[in-house]
């Protein structure tokens, strides 16, 4: 037990001191240009980075709750000339935060309790058939939201890849950017572990969130987004369709300019033509919902809304985000990529299927009876572990 208790501590004083030296080097690197204070509402709220980093003391949890009404978007790093990059700092001061005192976390409770669904038995169910080496990672949102969007899209990459399984799980994004740092691990770690295990190679990721973390996080995979996979091999036959749209680059993919081009690719093919918004590609902003802010700040989370509603002048907003087109859907016409794939008339008409909670919790119920009846899988599971 001693050694358990020593071991913990040095970990602990290992953190702290690699939070100072992430501390230490936005206060040592910015250069207070106002970049990022011109382009984010939180900047000009509590300082500019070096500001920020000057005044943080990792004993003041007041001090270190302040992270939490940074969105995550990266965008202060994009425009930064000397490229310091104040989101490690913010996250680290999350984790901070949630180890000082798990009430913090009180605001989020909803968002905990949906991760916690996407990962449990009657959500979850890994299905691989013989020879499998690769899976498609739909994400929680678009399986709730267009299930059978989810599934075109499942048997598409099946032509291509006859022996491609699928996994209904959740990446566990919300609890990273909350600072839940174990609970994080520890989840990612096992359904890791047991891809590995079954002699998965290859991922294909539609939401970009899962991409994201699956990527950084999914050491000895090959991570990719369904997107790269549609722009390589051609987009599924249905009736072309015309007219202007405009892109939002969700904003985790924001240094992915081959997801950026390969989206536009296929939006081309479609037969649309696309006026770019200023704030697009590495320079995109978030949708209002980045780091769960407005569960904490809405007025903070609403300024990245005005952004976007300004900028697109009316015209429909295409994205490859579920979480992003549900947000923006709200203020602006918007969809999902895939569903102009799938339904691309629909979608110039705005009179897609996109389902709201709760009915999106029963969507992905059907989905994973649907896929269990149809599938031939010869590996399955769903997922008991908690950590």
């Amino acid at each position: 037990m001693a050694i358990d208790i020593i071991h913990t501590e040095n970990r602990e004083q290992s953190l702290k001191s690699e939070l100072n030296g992430i501390i230490k080097k936005v206060s040592d690197g910015c250069i207070k240009c106002n970049k990022c204070f011109d382009e984010c509402e939180f900047i000009r709220k509590h300082g500019r980075p070096k500001d920020i980093a000057d005044k943080c003391n990792l004993q003041d949890l007041t001090d270190l709750e302040k992270a939490f009404e940074c969105s995550l978007c990266g965008l202060c790093k994009a425009v930064c000339p000397v490229e310091i990059d104040p989101l490690k700092m913010f996250i680290e001061m999350r984790r901070e935060a949630t180890k000082l005192n798990k009430s913090v976390l009180k605001y989020y409770n909803g968002l905990t309790a949906y991760e916690k669904i996407g990962t449990s038995k009657r959500y979850s169910w890994y299905g691989l058939p013989k020879g499998c080496i690769s899976i498609f990672f739909p994400g929680c949102t678009l399986s709730g939201t267009r299930p059978e969007t989810t599934f075109k899209l499942f048997k598409y990459l099946k032509e291509s890849i006859p022996n491609i399984g699928i996994v209904l799980d959740c990446c566990t994004k919300p609890s990273h950017d909350l600072g839940r740092e174990e609970y994080f691990n520890a989840m990612l770690g096992e359904m890791k572990n047991w891809l590995m295990y079954q002699g998965i190679k290859h991922i294909y990721a539609a939401c970009p969130n899962c991409y994201s973390v699956l990527k950084d996080y999914g050491n000895g995979f090959s991570v990719h987004t369904v997107y790269d996979f549609i722009a390589y091999n051609g987009i599924p036959e249905n009736p072309k369709v015309s007219g202007n749209i405009t892109v939002h680059d969700p904003c985790v993919t924001r240094y992915e300019k081959g997801i950026h081009a390969g989206v536009r690719k296929i939006i081309k093919e479609t037969g649309l033509d696309i006026t770019e918004m200023p704030h697009s590609g590495m320079n995109t902003v978030c949708c209002g919902e980045g780091g769960a802010v407005r569960n904490l700040s809405p007025v903070l989370a609403r300024n990245w809304v005005n952004i976007r509603k300004n900028e697109n002048k009316g015209c429909r907003v295409i994205t490859y985000c579920a979480g992003c087109a549900g947000k923006l859907s709200v203020e602006m016409p918007s969809s999902h990529l895939l569903d102009l794939l799938f339904y691309p008339e629909a979608v110039i008409e705005g009179n897609e299927n996109v389902s709201r909670p709760p009915f999106t919790y029963w969507n992905r119920l059907r989905l994973k009876k649907k896929l269990k009846k149809e599938q031939d899988v010869i590996i399955w599971r769903e997922r008991d572990f908690s950590a």
